[in-house]
């Protein structure tokens, strides 16, 4: 055997041995390969299953959200951030599930049915649609309350129509019952049933119908026939309260509507509005009181009145500037209480008016009421308890002629 053939079998043995380990490094590789592989798909597969499990989870509460708006109740109470986190979940889910995709063909049709706003122009951004929605709630609540509210006076109306209908009716029951009571004298002088509405009409034609004696039956339907020419005059109602404002403030002076807040002066108004009309009519009234007389007491009452509502006024505007005003009075009367109703003397009083804080408006009335007295008030207190005498020196028929802008006829 030769050298040379030591050294090859050596070297058979060496590469056997070599190739021996590489085989088995590449089958130790191989199963790590198979193995990280078999691990991996292991891997991909869990993690599959548990997206799949989470879209599972997220589409069933999906379903759930959007269950909710296929119901009515639902929409009545739903508040526009509901409306649009349901959209956004429809919108989220509308290309993978047909639930979702009916959903929300049902929430464009609410919405525009609802609140006029087409949610395919809206798309994604459910910010601008809960904004749009609740702006729109908010009007429509206000119309809504406002049409409640219609409603409600609506009804009052009605209601309060049917109360006046009854009452109404009962009055007109009263006044036949009245008439057929009264019907003799009604029948003397003509007197429709409707004309009963007028109090001083009905008391006079009681009076006519209690009356025993001829002198006073002659005296109430004397009353029966002024109150029937009124009637003529100014209605069944007589004048209301614009018609006496605008004759008083035009013909006496320092009267103005604040005078016609008071019901005392404004019946005083009516009295001499009346006895000017009997007077220029030609009435001559009773034995107990001529026309002059009457007139001349509603005049008095209404002077009266004026220059009371002037006090009054005056002391709730000036306060304790009243009394400063009382103190000049005091003085001026004891100075010199022969010049009362001088013109120096009511120069003398608008001063201290204007200078205790009196208005304009507050000095002409009180002025107007002191040049409708000519005695001083210390004499004027003391001749109230007499009784005042006529005064001849108009008739009748002439003094509703004789005022003029400075006040009634003195």
């Amino acid at each position: 055997m030769s050298e040379a053939d030591g050294i090859d079998d050596f070297m058979d043995n060496s590469m056997r041995q070599s190739l021996l380990i590489a085989s088995r490094i590449a089958e130790t590789l191989a199963r790590r390969r198979q193995e990280a592989q078999r691990q991996q798909e292991h891997q991909d597969a869990q993690a599959a299953h548990e997206t799949q499990a989470r879209v599972a989870a997220e589409r069933s509460a999906a379903h759930a959200a959007l269950a909710a708006v296929h119901k009515d109740q639902w929409w009545e109470k739903a508040k526009p951030a509901d409306i649009a986190a349901v959209h956004a979940v429809a919108e989220g889910w509308k290309d993978q599930d047909p639930t979702a995709l009916e959903a929300s063909e049902k929430i464009r049709h609410e919405v525009l049915a609802r609140y006029g706003i087409d949610t395919h122009d809206v798309g994604p951004d459910t910010a601008y649609l809960e904004s749009g929605i609740e702006t729109i709630a908010t009007e429509k609540a206000r119309q809504d309350e406002l049409a409640r509210s219609q409603e409600q006076t609506r009804k009052a109306a009605a209601e309060h129509e049917k109360a006046m209908q009854l009452l109404a009716a009962a009055r007109a029951e009263e006044l036949r019952s009245q008439a057929g009571k009264l019907a003799p004298e009604m029948e003397r002088h003509q007197v429709p049933v409707e004309y009963l509405a007028n109090p001083e009409l009905a008391q006079a034609l009681q009076r006519a119908h209690n009356a025993k004696t001829p002198t006073a039956v002659a005296a109430a339907d004397a009353e029966v026939k002024e109150r029937m020419f009124l009637i003529g005059k100014d209605g069944i109602h007589g004048p209301d309260i614009d018609q006496l404002r605008k004759e008083t403030t035009a013909n006496v002076s320092g009267a103005d509507d604040s005078h016609f807040k008071d019901p005392a002066f404004v019946q005083a108004a009516k009295e001499m509005h009346e006895t000017k009309l009997l007077a220029e009519a030609g009435f001559t009234g009773s034995q107990r009181a001529s026309m002059e007389q009457r007139y001349e007491r509603a005049e008095k009452e209404l002077f009266d009145r004026l220059e009371g509502i002037g006090r009054e006024i005056e002391n709730r505007v000036t306060g304790n500037a009243s009394n400063r005003l009382q103190d000049h009075g005091l003085k001026a009367e004891t100075e010199s209480a022969a010049g009362y109703g001088s013109a120096a003397h009511h120069e003398a009083f608008a001063e201290s008016l204007g200078n205790s804080g009196a208005n304009e408006t507050q000095v002409r009335g009180r002025l107007a009421a002191a040049r409708s007295e000519g005695t001083h008030p210390s004499t004027a207190v003391a001749m109230g308890s007499r009784a005042a005498k006529a005064r001849k020196s108009h008739s009748g028929a002439a003094m509703g002629a004789e005022r003029g802008k400075g006040g009634l006829s003195r």
